[in-house]
């Protein structure tokens, strides 16, 4: 297809794309009303299935615990593009005070997954409609169980159904992002991830009389403040890095010296030499520091995911399209945070790229970091992700290239 006509295509997409916005919406609030937690859903992959076969796209269920995966063949033989969104939810209280808050107590859609799948919803509704002009397939990949490790994407790659996928694209709502803000970041753009579990073993004893025991409370104490030396004596100044802990629990009496500790945490970084450095050294202090006070130390790790690694042409080459087709979107560098995601195990199968969309609300009082119980997305951010979709089809699928190239 001559790159005017794919240009006039994608505009029809757009107008395709705001059309079934408005009544999506309502979609979006209904899964945001009812979460489900990682390896846990079931209400949500159904509806989703459901939307799929409406559509007449090849529908693939239960893939790996939960997740769908969708197949849109195109008329013209060509390549395969994934397009991939996650729909699980957070254990965690919904305190937004909005009629379409969760009615689901402990669980709440607080990282955007909502708006995600509804997003690649909107987007499938919108390709169904060209599937005769498509020099290729279409991919969706509606995952389950991103919040969890070992996440759902290792068990949708194992299912065999992406093994003639030659290019993956994953978005995610951007909380420090304005609406109409594409966030690009060219190679590491989120963290690896450990989280560990320290277990420090005494005699305890009489609160009274110290001196005949072994304190592992005051001995956790001092290693919660020496885990901080990791990032600051043990790491190159130039790598980023972070120990991060997030529960200490000891004792239960005002005048007992506990015989046990609990602490647990997470380690970030972006490569595997460096993962390997926080690791040991974390052993190390954790063994060290309880032996000054005469007790021991059982250090367990978690493996968790792999860091986001964005292919650079691909990351470019979307960017570059963005800025020439869709001029309503501003693309700007998103810095690479520590922040973790199993996107990543994507990008060491296939190249591509994982993109962030602004999302913040008009009024700055209501906005609320991820994973925060009031926060609320603003639904535009839908029909962002879905034009940025759309773009990156269009190259792979239909010839659209940018201006500069």
């Amino acid at each position: 297809m001559e790159i005017t006509a794919s240009k006039e295509v994608l505009g029809q997409m757009f107008g395709s794309l705001e059309s079934v916005y408005p009544e999506m919406i309502e979609v979006r609030r209904d899964f945001h009303m009812h979460p489900e937690l990682s390896f846990k859903e079931v209400r949500t992959p159904r509806i989703i299935a459901e939307h799929l076969r409406s559509l007449d796209i090849e529908t693939h269920e239960n893939v790996g615990t939960s997740g769908v995966v969708g197949i849109l063949r195109g008329a013209h033989p060509g390549p395969s593009v994934a397009l991939r969104a996650d729909f699980d939810a957070l254990p965690m209280n919904d305190e937004k005070d909005v009629p379409y808050k969760s009615t689901v107590e402990g669980v709440a859609h607080a990282c955007g997954h909502d708006i995600h799948t509804t997003a690649l919803m909107m987007v499938e509704r919108v390709l169904v409609q060209y599937k005769d002009q498509l020099n290729g397939n279409v991919v969706f990949i509606h995952q389950h169980a991103e919040e969890q490790p070992p996440g759902g994407a290792s068990e949708i790659i194992a299912s065999g159904l992406l093994k003639d996928v030659d290019f993956v694209y994953g978005a995610h709502v951007w909380d420090e992002g304005a609406p109409g803000e594409i966030g690009f970041t060219e190679g590491y753009a989120m963290g690896a991830g450990d989280n560990f579990e320290i277990t420090l073993h005494g005699d305890g004893g009489h609160g009274a009389m110290p001196h005949t025991s072994n304190d592992t409370l005051v001995a956790g104490c001092q290693l919660v403040g020496n885990l901080q030396n990791i990032v600051s004596r043990h790491l190159d100044p130039q790598k980023s890095g972070v120990v991060t802990v997030g529960t200490i629990r000891s004792g239960d009496s005002h005048n007992v010296i506990p015989s046990k500790a609990y602490i647990a945490g997470t380690s970030r970084c972006y490569d595997d030499e460096t993962k390997s450095i926080m690791r040991k050294s974390l052993e190390h202090i954790s063994k060290t520091t309880a032996d000054q006070f005469g007790v021991t130390a059982e250090v367990v790790f978690a493996e968790g995911y792999d860091a986001v690694y964005n292919h650079i042409p691909e990351t470019q080459k979307l960017k570059s399209l963005v800025d020439t087709h869709v001029p309503e979107l501003t693309t700007r560098e998103k810095p690479p945070a520590l922040t973790a995601e199993d996107f990543a195990d994507y990008l060491k199968e296939f190249p591509g790229t994982f993109f962030f969309v602004g999302a913040q609300k008009s009024d700055a009082e209501a906005n609320y970091t991820l994973h925060h119980p009031k926060f609320n997305p603003d639904e535009r951010s839908m029909a962002d992700i879905g034009k940025v979709f759309l773009t990156a089809v269009s190259h792979h699928l239909l010839g659209l290239e940018a201006a500069n190239d």
